[in-house]
């Protein structure tokens, strides 16, 4: 763990505070916030400072100003400032709450008490340095998506005989949020891979935090190709929230890890990019069957063909 961190604070009008996000966590941020500031919103990220140097820093400031101007909008301020490791803990998980998603899930952060009388399906959280709080609007569509496979419709919807387990594979785990939120629903096993092995590390954590038997969480560091190796038959669901372009890339490879009735669920993709996915996914037997969309990102509800 790092002794001094980076703490960026961007102003920026509130309609980017989800771009900027995924831009910090791309960049390697290990935590974000924000706060209202009149009408404008005060986002706060922190990194270790041996990840990044004051050139890094300025060509993060260059990106947030194309991000916001590609949509017309006012190019935020970005300042940074080094602080020790006691304040970094203390400064970003004050701003963390209990956060209700979907009919059924409440994501609580691990430091703080379960609320009482909840009837919700609780994931307590604390992702390090993992993607997936559970605040992005991308995570979200994928729970309630998840929820939607799960609970809402029969289990022969789902892509299997009725009484029959269903199996997921979570591409990009992350902090394991949605492979946890799976088998809460009553998924009998998920198999989960990331390319970062911190995120790994983290969904273990929060595997023994949510106390989810290991043999029905199995995570693993890499990608589709490892994935592959660790399942012992096609799985019934998939679930990717990474980037388009990935996803486009990786659409073959998922395509073999699929039943012919295999239902998918792919987000981290931005809405103008929603049509370029659709095509790549279509030529490889599948159809999409729902986009859900929140702020500038959408959900892709997909089913074999």
């Amino acid at each position: 763990m790092a002794n001094t961190w980076w703490e960026l604070q961007i102003l920026c009008e509130p309609e980017l505070e989800d771009s900027i996000f995924w831009r910090l966590e791309d960049f390697g941020s290990r935590g974000t916030a924000s706060e209202r500031k009149g009408n404008s919103s005060l986002v706060k990220a922190y990194l270790p400072q041996f990840q990044a140097q004051l050139l890094d820093l300025a060509a993060l400031a260059l990106r947030l100003r194309q991000d916001a101007l590609c949509v017309g909008m006012s190019a935020p301020s970005l300042h940074w400032q080094l602080i020790d490791e006691e304040d970094w803990a203390s400064s970003w998980k004050q701003y963390w709450q209990p956060q209700e998603i979907g009919d059924r899930f409440l994501i609580n952060p691990a430091w703080l008490p379960i609320p009482e009388n909840t009837e919700r399906l609780v994931i307590r959280l604390d992702p390090g340095v993992a993607f997936g709080t559970g605040n992005h609007a991308t995570t979200q569509l994928c729970l309630e998506a998840l929820e939607m496979r799960l609970s809402a419709v029969p289990r022969s919807f789902v892509g299997n005989q009725a009484g029959e387990p269903v199996t997921i594979a979570d591409i990009g785990c992350g902090s394991g949020i949605l492979g946890i939120g799976a088998v809460l629903l009553g998924a009998e096993k998920v198999y989960a891979v990331d390319n970062d092995p911190l995120a790994v590390q983290s969904t273990f954590s929060n595997r023994t935090l949510n106390n989810v038997n290991p043999e029905r969480l199995i995570a693993a560091e890499g990608s589709v190709d490892v994935l592959s190796k660790m399942l012992e038959k096609p799985v019934d669901g998939i679930v990717c929230n990474i980037l388009a372009d990935v996803i486009i890339q990786l659409v073959p490879e998922m395509t073999a890890l699929a039943k012919p009735n295999t239902w998918a669920i792919f987000s981290g993709i931005l809405i103008e990019q929603s049509k370029s996915v659709a095509e790549a996914l279509e030529k490889n037997g599948w159809v999409v069957a729902t986009l859900w969309k929140k702020k500038e990102w959408c959900c892709l509800n997909v089913r074999r063909s």
